[in-house]
């Protein structure tokens, strides 16, 4: 049987000591990880998060780690998930499942005691491979391992009927083409994915966006993306034309799934705050994407006159701006720098104010704040010269009398 060698995560004290506490419950073999852990120690890839299946009820769980003095968190009760915590680390542990109904967004589930009926109902046959705790392999599909050492992303059984069960899996399939895949994507995956790519269009935004974001994160999502603009699922979630061109440029450029996203919308600051609404991105997101496209940037950029565009828009859509600028044709080594000016410099304060103002004998009123804002354009035009502050006032003043 072949095991999982040399994983920290696997031998560490801490997972050791939630699969103890589980096998003391049901018995040996009655816990083992599953998906992304396990395909990822194949894969030799960084394993976050650490998922474990088990024949064992919810409450037989908590139960269990009640017994071994481990914290339990019913994070998903209704659907068979207990959150362990131990020595701080959160390890997801969900009862083995077999789908009743489903609707394309969400699943009645029943909970079972076979492996290969829980196998079943997963998504494609690398996710479907488990783990005993000693790190011995369980590929119930019987293709698992070899599709995931081969680059593969098949789905497990009909693939239309795994997206029907949930179209979100449509784009989990582009995704995990673009994180895991190598060579050409499987034809009837995408042959399915053509078929039912309107059931996209029925998920919430908050599924789609986060979606989205993790596959633009991908080292190259290109092909992914391309292959969703084939296939008729890319325009649905973007809801505007994609602009392939600049996101292929951005992509070798920028490793920012944000930086992606905003490659792909027109440069339009309405059409993306209005996208980024609909995709439910969070305020900030938001506010970042709309702010590089906001204006464009001319480089290359004396230095001066870099840092005076910085002192306005600030540091991440300057940096956003100039590297959109590189996507869109400008010269590599006059966008690097312009963002050495931004890594190098740090906005000062307004060094005047209103009391400046009044011991030079200004009555506070309107007239306060229109030489405050004229002495500020006078200062970043010149370069945010450290003295003269007295006489630059003084001049103001007597212009405005």
């Amino acid at each position: 049987m072949v095991s999982l060698a040399d994983q920290d995560w696997l031998t560490s004290t801490a997972t050791q000591a939630v699969m103890k506490a589980l096998a003391q419950a049901g018995g040996p073999g009655c816990a083992r990880f599953v998906g992304g852990c396990v395909r990822n120690a194949i894969l030799g890839a960084p394993v976050d998060d650490i998922d474990i299946a088990t024949q064992l009820k919810p409450d037989q769980v908590l139960a269990a780690l009640k017994v071994a003095n481990l914290r339990a968190v019913p994070t998903g009760m209704e659907h068979g998930t207990v959150t362990a915590l131990s020595e701080r680390r959160p390890y997801e542990i969900t009862t083995l499942r077999r789908d009743v109904e489903t609707d394309g967004r969400r699943a009645t589930v029943a909970f079972t005691t076979d492996w290969a009926e829980d196998a079943a109902r997963r998504d494609f046959r690398l996710n479907a491979l488990y783990a005993d705790a000693d790190g011995s392999i369980h590929d119930p599909n019987g293709e698992g391992l070899a599709d995931a050492k081969a680059g593969r992303i098949i789905f497990v059984g009909d693939a239309r009927q795994r997206i029907r069960e949930d179209y979100l899996r449509i784009l989990r399939f582009f995704r995990f083409q673009a994180w895991y895949g190598r060579g050409e994507a499987d034809k009837e995956a995408l042959r399915a994915c053509t078929e039912l790519a309107d059931g996209v269009e029925t998920l919430s935004a908050e599924r789609v966006s986060k979606e989205l974001l993790k596959l633009l994160k991908a080292p190259d999502p290109r092909s992914a993306v391309h292959q969703m603009h084939q296939v008729g699922v890319l325009e649905p979630i973007l809801r505007a034309p994609a602009s392939l061109d600049l996101f292929d440029a951005m992509v070798p450029i920028s490793p920012d799934p944000l930086l992606r996203l905003s490659a792909l919308w027109p440069a339009e600051a309405e059409v993306v705050e209005d996208r980024a609404r609909a995709l439910r991105l969070s305020n900030a997101e938001r506010d970042r994407l709309v702010e590089a496209v906001a204006g464009a940037l001319d480089l290359p950029l004396k230095p001066r006159d870099a840092r005076a565009k910085l002192y306005h828009i600030g540091n991440q859509a300057f940096c956003d701006r100039v590297l959109r600028a590189q996507a869109a044709g400008a010269d590599s080594d006059s966008a690097a720098q312009a963002l050495a000016v931004a890594e190098a410099w740090q906005r000062p304060r307004l060094p005047v104010g209103g009391r400046d103002l009044a011991r030079l004998g200004l009555k506070p009123g309107p007239e306060t704040g229109r030489i405050l804002k004229a002495f500020e354009a006078s200062w970043v035009a010149d370069d945010f010269p450290d003295s003269g502050h007295e006489d630059r006032l003084r001049a103001l003043m007597n212009l405005q009398a």
